[in-house]
Formats: C-alpha cells, sequence, structure tokens
C-alpha cells in the first residue's frame, strides 16, 4: 500500500509517520499493493485529527477520527476503517469488479451484520424554486441537517447541509 501523509497545523514527524504506517498498515490484507491510502493529520486548539481517505474502484472508504492525542485518533480510525470493510463488503464488491482489494477479503464471507440498511419511510414533496442562502434558513426553521431544493439560479437540485461550527455546505450535481 502506498502511503500519502500529510499534515495541518502539525508536523508529521517519523514518530506519527511510522505510527501511521504501522497502524493502517494491518489493512493490507484487505487492499492490493498499489492501493494509496491518503492520510491527514491535523490539530486544531485540544482537538488530534485524522482523516483517512482509500480509494478503490468506484468507492471511496472514509473515515475521521478526534480525540485529544493523536496516536489514539489513528488507533481508532485503523478500527472503524476495519469493520467498516467487514460491515459493508457485500455492498462495495462487486464480486466483477474487486479491483483494488486482496481476492482473500473478497473471497470471505464475513457475519451480514444485524444492522441492514432498509427504508422505512418515503417523503413526497414539491420543489419551489429558491436560493441556496434561502434553502438555509428552510433547513434552519425545520431543525434538519441537511435540505433538498431546486436552485433558483441554476434550475438544478442542490442541497444545503450544515457543518461543524455552524456553517453550511451546497452540494450542486456535477453531470460532466
Amino acid at each position: 500500500m502506498k502511503f500519502i501523509i500529510s499534515g495541518k497545523n502539525i508536523e508529521v514527524t517519523q514518530g506519527l509517520r511510522s505510527a501511521v504506517e504501522d497502524k493502517l498498515g494491518k489493512l493490507e490484507k484487505y487492499f492490493t499493493s498499489d492501493t494509496e491510502i491518503i492520510v491527514t493529520l491535523s490539530v486544531e486548539k485540544e482537538r488530534q485529527k485524522i482523516e483517512v481517505t482509500i480509494p478503490v474502484k468506484g468507492n471511496i472508504i472514509r473515515s475521521e477520527q478526534v480525540s485529544s492525542d493523536m496516536y489514539v485518533s489513528i488507533d481508532l480510525v485503523e478500527e472503524i476503517i476495519e469493520r467498516q470493510l467487514r460491515k459493508y463488503k457485500n455492498k462495495i464488491i462487486d464480486k466483477k469488479q474487486s479491483a483494488g482489494f486482496q481476492p482473500e477479503f473478497v473471497e470471505k464471507d464475513y457475519e451480514e451484520d444485524t444492522n441492514e440498511i432498509k427504508i422505512i419511510r418515503t417523503k413526497k414533496f414539491g420543489f419551489k424554486p429558491m436560493y441556496p442562502e434561502d434553502a438555509c434558513v428552510q433547513m434552519e426553521l425545520l431543525g434538519h441537517n441537511f435540505f433538498v431544493f431546486l436552485n433558483a439560479e441554476t434550475e438544478e437540485v442542490n442541497v444545503v447541509y450544515k457543518r461543524k461550527g455552524n456553517t453550511y455546505g451546497l452540494i450542486e450535481p456535477d453531470f460532466g
């Protein structure tokens, strides 16, 4: 596996680099040797955060963990990714498109998690064209974390969502 490790507001020391490579190296049993693991370590006040992104054919496996100690965050993120891989194996791997994963992982059957994804409610609603800022206000009024709307400027379906720190994000389609 190829590690791409960077730091924001933190120097990536040899000790941190080794800890990341050792801990995330345990994931090698799931991925092929040419798989890239993109790791970003960051520090904000007392928050020691690690973000891990692993692009594999048609999917992105991602996790971030925050704690007061970077080494604890590193340990946590490896456990979370391993749990995700086992839980969603049948959903993320089409046996015909298993590129990027080790054959042993693709072939092995893991216990199905009883927390199967089930859609239990469907909502239908009309779209009224509005500007992204108005959609944010509507989202706040509804008390939701996201809001789907028809953008009055582009006439396309967009999504606004709440981010950390009372900021907002906008998702626009890209059909290119």
